[in-house]
This record gives structure tokens, C-alpha cells and sequence, in this order.
């Protein structure tokens, strides 16, 4: 006998015995076997080889059976789809089971298979029962509609189904309209700009109808869809308010609020003086109130959405202030939360009350909790005037305890009360400085030393106490030493005799002996006032300090408002808006309030595009003028200056030199022909000398600062960035003939000289008759290129004559990206007519003078940006060596930053910078026998390498 019987078994194996149990005859048999297929597939099996057997069993009448199967095929049918269309036919005629049971059953499943196959199957059925006589098949098929504009949108759109969908918001069952809103909600969600959900008050009466009689998710949906309605006047917003006011009482916290959301944003429409508006108020308080006797999740989320409404109207909750107070047992996350909404409520009538309740939370085991409840008291104090006085005995009590964190926690604050009530509570500073030794958290350290420092003249010991810290400078958080040196140049200007000694000693440190170059610039900044003029200093360091803000962690209106209209999602609960966390292709809409009626603000500014215009694709490289880094970076804000800046009169340096020829080490090896004029300090064996200030930031830096001037080129070490020079300035050309403009030619070029930029323009006339009063205007443009002052024709312009204008320009003019990104769309008025037309500048106009970047940022700014924004051009037949061609350039303000030879090829890497901020970063490649240039261009913004290029290649051919 073989070895073979070892290799054979009786036992067919579980997926060959569940094979032959799906084909048996008997309808019980059939049905275990199926659910036990399901049970494999739950558990992680692969029952995929049972696909055929499982789909001969959907024709049977049994509809637990019928469930079983359609699972299963939901759960199959991707990865098997050929097997999937054998299942068509039955999805098909179940469509027309008499049982709607049934006919509900197979639209929904075939909604869910999402293989392209069947869809195109699925078009009739679907079609059917969106027009089925049973509600139940007709809501189940508005939301297959909705799964179906998942996967084929264009097949949606061509079948007509969102029509069908928007016929089903009149249905007369309102399970099938909350459906329909559901799908078309959905639907409108992943396509912005499609305007499905075309509201008016008809719509609007029939969603309300049918809110009251469906089931809660179907009531969410359909208040969703309500806030996004904009009520023609307050009469209508009331009536809403007024139908949807019953589901605050609602079980269900989603439901609740989703009305709340609904009435928040309707309110803004209503009148404070209306009865109504006070009873609407009144009725908003119970229900969020009863949201906080849920379990601590529901808690959470209810109290991160009070938050939102306290800080958008405090009075809805003002009397309400014991439900916040918090329990023994709350999670520290409701607890947190509670003690946020506790600090917003109060005022003076409850304020009692609350300190009450704060003090005892500040005795509490709960660590995180208790610096919270001690930052509350000293909040308080900022917010209500009344209670200061109450909250400061009160951290006065709790210092006393000598729990370190409590202790540190108090001093934080009082900083705060100091600052916002000068003079009043300086009685408490003995008290504070006896506890300077247990302070060892940063924060605490550094207001504690801000205290010392702002009140140095009523504290004896205040230098001896500046020095203990000063022992560990290097060891103390960039926080502590930025305080410490702004308390001791304070101590120094109260207390100079007595201090020099430290304050030297504290600059050094902070100058010579720190890597930090925040640090490092504040400690240069005092170093340079003291040594200049100590009255100046001291009325820049010793200025009066503005009184803080009462709440300084308040959200930002607009944010406020939008997140007002996300009550009850996700957005809510983060305090972020959902494009902050929300990633992928679907489109997410800003929403904001309504406007209040009667007010003048429009919805939209006149002069903001509509949002599908021209604006609203702007790149974010090109900043609009309103953007805060826009206007940081752009260099050009002020007018213009045409020439060199006025020449400063020098300012004699004070007698006292704090510089002890710490610059020398700033300046390293290429300041040596500088030494002998910065600093003037008697370690360099200087006389005092005098410093120039910097001049005007829209004039070149070098530019009317004689070098070594001191401060006019303390940063200055390539001993100038721009030229005198110029840049290359293209010869002029026609830009509107005479025939196009009733016999008015305007030839004309772009020029920049010494910072400023310039149109240069020659006007012709051509006809027959004078021409006078002229003016011209540019449309938005990518660079926000603007005329600096009119177009100035002093005298009448006779026939056959020519005027030459030089018009300044600026950059803060409106921005709009325009195709291509150098086009400038220019009309000319005179006493004729209005003439347009539109002109190519080139790009060098707009490179300023600052674009050298030190070798260091070179190098890692060409690193940070991806590879994928590096672009490659030949610049062809430019036989210039690499000398000529880097001075060339230089001219135009495109800048080497280095240069080697690698191979017999010389390589310059060059930087520019454009009016708006924007760097680009260039390798250029010079082969001695080749007259072609490899120019290798890196930014940010990929968009601009085209139109450098070009300009490279303008100035090195002229």
C-alpha cells in the first residue's frame, strides 16, 4: 500500500460541505447554510469561492433569506464584479415585488454595490421607485440617488434623478422629504457651486410641515437645510423662529442643537426691541441647560457648543450660572470646560458667588484643575472691576497655603491684575519676592521677573534679586532670558549708578554669549539705545503700558460667527472652522451669519469680486493687499521715493558706550574696513564717533549712507545691494496707435531707477484738434502695480505735438492674477474720449534692492523648496563670460550669491526678490566654449519662473 492515503481524507473541507448545504433543496438548510457565510465573512474569512452558490439563493420569497444574500453581494461585489452582474436580473424584478419591503431592499443594496458595471443597470429600477406608490421605497430611493452621484455624478445629472429629488421635497410623506433634503444636502456638499437646494418661501413652508411628524434624524436634516436660508426680512426669520422653536424640547441632544443653531442664526435678523426677541432668549436657556444632564461625553460636547453661544450672546445664560458649577465626580474635560464657561458668565452680580466657588476648586487634588481654577480668580479681577480687590486677598490667601504650584499660578495672574490696575495693589510685591525661591517653572519665573523689573524703584534689593537669576542665565527658557534682560535695562535706567555693572554684564551675555537670535537682536536693540540716547531709551522702555483686555481668549468674531452656523457638528467642538481639519476634494462652504436687518452693511463689500469671479482664484502666492503677510512682505507700501534719501544729521553717541566692541565679534573677518566707524567705543580705540540711521526702506539701503557710517551699514556688509546704475531699460514702443484712439498715439517702457518704478510714456496727437484733461487708471493686476500720483500734462496738447511723461508707480494697488501674469490692462481719458489697452511689463521692473539672501539662507531656503517647483530654461547665443554676466545682472537687481567652477564651467547662484515678497533662487551654468546658458530657477510660487526667465534673457541680450 502507497503513501497516498496520508494525502487523502473523507472531510471535503468547510467551504466544500457550506457548497453543497447552499445547493441542498430544503428552504431551512439553504438559509443556516447562508448564515453561516455570513458569519465566516464577519469573522474575516474568505468565503468569496461561495459567490455563484450564494446568488442562486436569492430567488426565494423568504425576506430574512433575501436580506442575508443582498449582504453578502454588498460585501462581494467589488472584488468579484463579472460574478456581480449575474445578479442583476433578480435586483430588477425585486424592483417590482409587490412587497415594497422587497422593492425597498433591492434599491437600497443596489445602491450600495458600487461597481460601475451596474450602475448603468440600476438607472430604471431606480427610476421606478423614485416614483413608487409606497413612501418607504420612495425615501430609501433618495438616498440611492445620492449614493449613485457618488460614484457616477455625470450619469446622475444625464438620467434627470435630481429633478425627481427636488419633486420629492413637496411629497406628501415627510420621511421621503426629510430623505430627499438628506440627499440633495449631500449632494450639494461635494458640488459647492451647483445650486440644488434652491430655497423660497414655499419650500421653506413645506420643510417645516414636514419637521414636525418625522423621526429625528430626518428633523436634523431638515433643520441643517433651514440654516442655510436666508429669511427675505424679520418677519418671515420670526415666523421660522417660531415653527422650530418646539424641538428645543426634543430627547434627542442632535435635534436640540440643530434648532438652537437654526434660532442663533435667524436671531441676528430680529430687533432687540421686538417682545418677541426677549421671549426667544428666555426660551433658550432650559434646553441647553438640560443638555448638562447627560453623561460626561454628551456634557462635553454640549458645553463646547455653550461656549460658542456664551461668547456670541452671554445674557441667553447670565442667570444660569449654578449649572456650570462643577462636581466632584465631572471628568477633568467637563470640568475645564465648565470653568471656561463659569469665567465668561461672570459679572459683578454673581461674581461673589463664583470667587466663592474658585477658592474652593484652588484646594482641590486635581493638579491641572486647580492652576486653571487660580487662573480663573485672576481673570475674574480682569474682567470685573468691582471684585479685583476680593480676587487679589484671595491669591493672597492661597500663596499662603505655600503649594508650589498654587503659588506659581498666583504670580502669573498677578502680573496680569498689575498690569491691567497700575499703582493700586503694588502693597502685595513683599509678599511675592518672599517666594522667589520656590518659583522653577518658566512662566512663573518671568513674571516674576517682570515684576521686579517694572516696580525695581519700590524693591531695595531689586538688583540683588535680578542678579540671583542672572547666575543660571543659560540654563533658564528663552522666556525667562528675554524677561530678564528688558527687567534689568529697566533696573539700569531707574537705578543707573548703582547698575552698570549688571547691565553689562547681562548684554554680553545675551549678545555674545547666545545662539538665540531673538534674543541676540533685543539685546543689540537695548545695547545700541543705551549707547545712543538714554532718553530715548528711556522713553521707549519705560513707556506707558497699555492696559490689557479683559478677555483676551475670545474667538475672533468672524471665526465666531461662522462656527455659530456649524452648532452641533464637529467644527463646534474643535473652535476650528471645518476647512481647518477637513481634507480631501469636497468642497467646503464658508458660512456666516445673517446680516441684522435695517443695518447698512451689505452682504458683500461693492468692491469684493463675486465669488466665482476673477478674485476668487487668485494664487495664494500673490497676495492680495489685504492679506497680513502680503503686506509684511511688501516692500514697496510707501510712495515711491524718485532719489536719494535727505542725508540724516548725525546724532552724537551718549557717553557711556555699552558696545565694548561686541559688534567686532558680530561683524567677524568682513567688517575690518568697518571697525574703525561702528561703535566708537574706547576698546577700538574710537572717539565716539557718530551713526547715521537707516534710511528709508523703499530707497536702495546703500543709497545716500557713505559707507561705514555705523548703523546705515551695520547690516550692510557686501558694501552696498544696489546699483546707481539702474536697470536695463527696454527701448519704448507703440502701444496704442493712432488710429485706434481718435488720433491719440501712446508709445511707451517700464522703468526702475534707485527703488522707484516708473511708466515712461509718450503722448502724440494726430488729429486735428487740442487735447486736454488727461488721467489714467489701471485695472487689478497680478502685482498690484498702481499709478503714484496723476498723469501730469501741464499744457494743452496741440495737433502734431509730443509730451514725455515719466509716471511714478507703486505696487499697493488692487491684486487680481491675470493671464499672462505680466499683463497690464491701462485706459487713458482725455478731453475726447476713453481709450483702452493693454501692455506686457517685463518682470525685472519689479526686482527690488534687497534681493541678496546671505549664503546660509541660500542654501537651505534651496533645499526647503520641493524639486517638483525647480524649472530649466537655455538662455541661447549670449556669449558673455561669467564676470560680465553677473555684473549685468546685478544691475537689475538679480543678485550672485556665490560663484564657483566645477569642471571647467563656471556656476553663479543667484537671488531676487519681487515687490510682493516673493524669493526665487537661480543656478546659472556658463561653459566657456558654449554661447548657451543653463538657467535652473527654484521658488515657491512656479507660476513666475517663466517671466524671470524672459527677463533673464532681456537683460543679457541688450
Amino acid at each position: 500500500m502507497t503513501d497516498s492515503k496520508y494525502f487523502t481524507t473523507t472531510k471535503k473541507g468547510e467551504i466544500f460541505e457550506l457548497k453543497a448545504e447552499l445547493n441542498s433543496d430544503k428552504k431551512e438548510k439553504k438559509k443556516e447554510a447562508v448564515k453561516k457565510v455570513i458569519a465566516s465573512m464577519t469573522v474575516g474569512k474568505d468565503v468569496s469561492a461561495l459567490f455563484p452558490d450564494v446568488v442562486n439563493c436569492m430567488q426565494t420569497d423568504n425576506l430574512e433569506l433575501k436580506k442575508l444574500v443582498y449582504l453578502y453581494l454588498m460585501n462581494y461585489a467589488k472584488s468579484q464584479p463579472d460574478m456581480a452582474i449575474m445578479a442583476v436580473n433578480t435586483f430588477v424584478k425585486d424592483c417590482e415585488d409587490p412587497n415594497p419591503l422587497i422593492r425597498a431592499l433591492a434599491v437600497r443594496t443596489m445602491g450600495c454595490i458600487r461597481v460601475d458595471k451596474i450602475t448603468e443597470y440600476l438607472c430604471e429600477p431606480l427610476r421606478k421607485c423614485l416614483k413608487d406608490e409606497d413612501p418607504y421605497v420612495r425615501k430609501t430611493a433618495a438616498v440611492c440617488v445620492a449614493k449613485l452621484h457618488d460614484i457616477n455624478a455625470q450619469l446622475v445629472e444625464d438620467q434627470g434623478f435630481l429633478d425627481t429629488l427636488k419633486d420629492l421635497i413637496s411629497d406628501s410623506n415627510p420621511m421621503v422629504v426629510a430623505n430627499a433634503v438628506a440627499a440633495l444636502s449631500e449632494i450639494a456638499e461635494s458640488h459647492p457651486s451647483s445650486n440644488l437646494l434652491d430655497l423660497n418661501p414655499q419650500s421653506i413652508n413645506k420643510l417645516l410641515t414636514a419637521l414636525n411628524e418625522c423621526t429625528e434624524w430626518g428633523q436634523i436634516f431638515i433643520l441643517d437645510c433651514l440654516a442655510n436660508y436666508m429669511p427675505k426680512d424679520d418677519r418671515e426669520a420670526q415666523s421660522i423662529c417660531e415653527r422650530v422653536t418646539p424641538r428645543l424640547s426634543h430627547a434627542n441632544s442632535a435635534v436640540v442643537l440643530s434648532a438652537v443653531k437654526v434660532l442663533m442664526k435667524f436671531m441676528e435678523m430680529l430687533s432687540k426691541d421686538l417682545d418677541y426677541y426677549g421671549t426667544l432668549l428666555k426660551k433658550l436657556a432650559p434646553p441647553l441647560v438640560t443638555l448638562l444632564s447627560a453623561e460626561p461625553e454628551l456634557q462635553y460636547v454640549a458645553l463646547r457648543n455653550i461656549n460658542l453661544i456664551v461668547q456670541k450672546r452671554p445674557e441667553i445664560l447670565k442667570h444660569e450660572m449654578k449649572v456650570f458649577f462643577v462636581k466632584y465626580n465631572d471628568p477633568i474635560y467637563v470640568k475645564l470646560e465648565k470653568l471656561d464657561i463659569m469665567i465668561r458668565l461672570a459679572s459683578q452680580a454673581n461674581i461673589a458667588q463664583v470667587l466663592a466657588e474658585l477658592k474652593e476648586y484652588a484646594t482641590e487634588v486635581d493638579v491641572d484643575f486647580v492652576r486653571k481654577a487660580v487662573r480663573a480668580i485672576g481673570r475674574c479681577a480682569i474682567k470685573v472691576e468691582q471684585s479685583a480687590e476680593r480676587c487679589v486677598s484671595t491669591l493672597l490667601d492661597l500663596i499662603q497655603t505655600k503649594v508650589n504650584y498654587v503659588v506659581q499660578e498666583a504670580i502669573v495672574v498677578i502680573k496680569d491684575i498689575f498690569r491691567k490696575y497700575p499703582n493700586k495693589y503694588e502693597s502685595v510685591i513683599a509678599t511675592l519676592c518672599e517666594n522667589l525661591d520656590s518659583l522653577d517653572e518658566p512662566e512663573a519665573r518671568a513674571a516674576m521677573i517682570w515684576i521686579v523689573g517694572e516696580y525695581a524703584e519700590r524693591i531695595d534689593n531689586a538688583d540683588e534679586l535680578l542678579e540671583s537669576f542672572l547666575e543660571g542665565f543659560h540654563d533658564e527658557s528663552t522666556q525667562v532670558q528675554l524677561q530678564l534682560l528688558t527687567a534689568i535695562v529697566k533696573l539700569f535706567l531707574k537705578k543707573p549708578t548703582e547698575t552698570q555693572e549688571l547691565v553689562q554684564q547681562v548684554l554680553s551675555l545675551a549678545t555674545q554669549d547666545s545662539d538665540n537670535p531673538d534674543l541676540r537682536d533685543r539685546g543689540y536693540i537695548y545695547w545700541r539705545l543705551l549707547s545712543t540716547d538714554p532718553v530715548a531709551a528711556k522713553e521707549v522702555v519705560l513707556a506707558e503700558k497699555p492696559l490689557i483686555s479683559e478677555e483676551t481668549d475670545l474667538i475672533e468674531p468672524t471665526l465666531l460667527d461662522e462656527l455659530i452656523c456649524y452648532i452641533g457638528t464637529l467644527a463646534s467642538v474643535y473652535h476650528k472652522p471645518p476647512s481647518a481639519f477637513v481634507e480631501g476634494s469636497r468642497g467646503v462652504t464658508h458660512k456666516s451669519l445673517l446680516p441684522r436687518t435695517g443695518s447698512n452693511e451689505s452682504v458683500e463689500s461693492p468692491d469684493t469680486a463675486p465669488s466665482g469671479g476673477p478674485a476668487a482664484d487668485q494664487p495664494s502666492v500673490i497676495p492680495t493687499q489685504g492679506d497680513l503677510l502680503g503686506d509684511l512682505l511688501n516692500l514697496d507700501l510707501g510712495p515711491p521715493v524718485s532719489g536719494p534719501p535727505m542725508a540724516t544729521a548725525p546724532v552724537q553717541m551718549g557717553a557711556v558706550d555699552l558696545l565694548g566692541g561686541g559688534l567686532d565679534i558680530l561683524m567677524g573677518d568682513e567688517s575690518e574696513g568697518l571697525r574703525s566707524d561702528v561703535g566708537g567705543s574706547p576698546a577700538m580705540g574710537g572717539t565716539g564717533g557718530s551713526f547715521t540711521p537707516a534710511p528709508n526702506t523703499a530707497a536702495p539701503t546703500n543709497v545716500g549712507a557713505p559707507l561705514g557710517t555705523g548703523l546705515g551699514d551695520l547690516f550692510d556688509l557686501t558694501g552696498g545691494v544696489g546699483t546707481l546704475s539702474g536697470s536695463y531699460v527696454a527701448p519704448k514702443t507703440v502701444w496704442l496707435p493712432a488710429m485706434k484712439a481718435k488720433g491719440l498715439e501712446i508709445s511707451g517702457t517700464f522703468s526702475r531707477q534707485v527703488g522707484s518704478i516708473s511708466m515712461d510714456l509718450v503722448l502724440t496727437n494726430k488729429a486735428l484738434q487740442v487735447m486736454s484733461d488727461f488721467a489714467i487708471q489701471f485695472n487689478r493686476n497680478s502685482f498690484g502695480l498702481a499709478p503714484a500720483a496723476p498723469l501730469q500734462v501741464h499744457a494743452p496738447l496741440a495737433p502734431n505735438q509730443s509730451v514725455e511723461i515719466s509716471l511714478p508707480l507703486n505696487t499697493v494697488g488692487s491684486v487680481m492674477k491675470m493671464d499672462p501674469l505680466n499683463n497690464l490692462q491701462v485706459a487713458v481719458k482725455n478731453n475726447i474720449d476713453v481709450f483702452y489697452f493693454s501692455t506686457l511689463y517685463p518682470l525685472h521692473i519689479l526686482f527690488v534692492e534687497d534681493g541678496k539672501m546671505e549664503r546660509q539662507m541660500f542654501l537651505a531656503t534651496w533645499k526647503d523648496i520641493p524639486n517638483e517647483n525647480e524649472t530649466q530654461f537655455q538662455i541661447k547665443d549670449c556669449s558673455l563670460n561669467a564676470d560680465a554676466v553677473s555684473s549685468k545682472l546685478q544691475g537689475s537687481n538679480i543678485f550672485t550669491v556665490a560663484k564657483r567652477n566645477v569642471e571647467g564651467q563656471d556656476m553663479l547662484y543667484q537671488s531676487l526678490k519681487l515687490t510682493n515678497g516673493i524669493w526665487v533662487l537661480a543656478e546659472l551654468r556658463i561653459q566657456p566654449s558654449n554661447p548657451n546658458l543653463t538657467l535652473s530657477l527654484k521658488c515657491r510660487a512656479p507660476e513666475v519662473s517663466q517671466y524671470i526667465y524672459q527677463a533673464y534673457e532681456t537683460i543679457l541680450k541688450n
